[in-house]
C-alpha cells in the first residue's frame, strides 16, 4: 500500500460502511452500534509466529481465522454477532495481493454471519498481527449463556471435534505445508475452524444450563466452566474421536484420548444441561454427551484421574 488512505479504501471495498447494525458507520471518531441494551463483547489477538506462521497459513486462512476465533466466543455465549472492530499491525513486506486475499476471506465470513466492520486502526509493525473486538446480542432464550452455572448431576456435552486442531497444528509444525497432505481433516480444523454460532443459539433456546467455547483445550477449559467447587467424570472412548486424531496419536505413540482432552484451538462448544432438560437439548445437531458434573473436584476421564492441564498462553 502506498498510503494509509489507499489502505482504508481497500478495506471499504470489502466492508461497506452502512449496515443495519450501525447507526453511524466508520469514518467518524467512533462508530455507533445499534443493538439491545446488553451487548456481549470479546477480543482476540492473532499474531505472526505466535498464533500462525506464513509458512503454512495462506492470506485467506489468516483473514478467516482471525475473525472465526472471535465468532466462536460469541457462539459460546449463545449469542448473535452484530459487529466487530479490527486493528492491524502492517509490515512493509506484504503486498496488495496479500491484503486483497486477507480481506476477501474475512469479509465473506462476516457476510455469512451478517456482521458489520465498525472501525479499527492501522499501524506499521515489524511483524503482522490482527486484534479484533466483537460485539453480540442475546439469542435463543434472550439471555447470555455463561460459565459457573453447573450443578452436580448435570450432563456435560460438546459440539465439535476434540483434539483435531491440536493434531493439525502439531503436524504442520513438524512437516510445514507438506503436512496438509497427511491429515487433511486435522489441518482444516486448525486453519479454518468453524464457529458454531447457529448451534450456540439453538442450545440457548433449548434451555441448557451454560455454555462456553473451547479454545485452550478441554482439560484447561472445563475447570473454568465448572467453577472451583465442582469436578467431572468424563467418558470419551477413542472410537468417538475423529479418525485423524486417532491416526495422529498412534503415529506419535500417544493415547488418542489424551490428545483429545488436552486439545487446543478446538473452537468446539462445551455445555451443561440439567437432567430435566436433556431430551430437549439433545435435539440440537452434533451434540456429544461426554460426562457428568460431580460434587468432588478434579477431572476423571475413562475412570482415571486426568492431571495434565493443557495449553497455557505464557508457556
Amino acid at each position: 500500500m502506498k498510503s494509509e488512505e489507499q489502505f482504508l479504501e481497500l478495506i471499504d471495498s470489502y466492508f461497506p460502511r452502512d449496515h443495519e447494525f450501525l447507526k453511524l458507520g466508520r469514518g467518524d471518531d467512533c462508530a455507533v452500534i445499534s443493538g439491545s441494551k446488553d451487548l456481549c463483547v470479546s477480543s482476540d489477538l492473532f499474531l505472526e509466529d505466535v498464533h500462525f506462521r506464513h509458512d503454512y497459513f495462506s492470506a485467506e486462512d489468516i483473514g478467516y481465522k482471525a475473525l472465526a476465533v472471535n465468532l466462536s466466543d460469541i457462539a459460546g455465549m449463545g449469542a448473535k454477532p452484530i459487529a466487530f472492530t479490527m486493528d492491524l499491525m502492517v509490515p512493509t513486506d506484504l503486498d496488495e495481493e496479500f491484503w486483497n486475499k486477507f480481506l476477501k476471506s474475512m469479509s465473506m465470513l462476516a457476510k455469512q454471519n451478517d456482521m458489520a466492520l465498525a472501525g479499527g486502526d492501522l499501524s506499521r509493525a515489524d511483524k503482522f498481527g490482527v486484534s479484533i473486538s466483537i460485539f453480540g446480542v442475546a439469542g435463543g432464550s434472550g439471555q447470555f449463556l455463561t460459565r459457573g452455572k453447573c450443578k452436580p448431576g448435570d450432563t456435560l456435552f460438546t459440539v465439535g471435534d476434540l483434539g483435531l486442531a491440536r493434531a493439525g497444528l502439531m503436524t504442520l509444525e513438524a512437516f510445514g505445508a507438506k503436512g496438509k497432505e497427511i491429515f487433511p481433516s486435522a489441518i482444516r480444523a486448525h486453519l479454518r475452524p468453524k464457529p458454531k454460532v447457529l448451534i450456540g443459539s439453538l442450545l440457548n433456546a433449548a434451555g441448557v444450563r451454560g455454555l462456553m467455547d473451547i479454545s485452550d483445550g478441554l482439560a484447561r477449559d472445563l475447570p473454568r466452566f465448572l467453577g472451583p467447587d465442582l469436578g467431572a467424570h468424563l467418558t470419551i472412548p477413542a472410537s468417538s474421536l475423529n479418525g485423524n486424531v486417532v491416526a495422529f496419536a498412534l503415529g506419535v505413540n500417544t493415547d488418542p484420548v489424551e490428545v483429545a482432552v488436552l486439545g487446543g484451538e478446538d473452537y468446539a462448544l462445551l455445555g451443561a444441561v440439567a437432567p430435566d432438560d436433556l431430551e430437549k437439548a439433545t435435539s440440537v445437531p452434533d451434540m456429544t454427551i461426554i460426562g457428568t458434573v460431580t460434587e468432588s473436584t478434579g477431572l476423571i476421564v475413562n475412570g482415571k484421574p486426568f492431571v495434565a492441564t493443557g495449553f497455557d498462553h505464557f508457556n
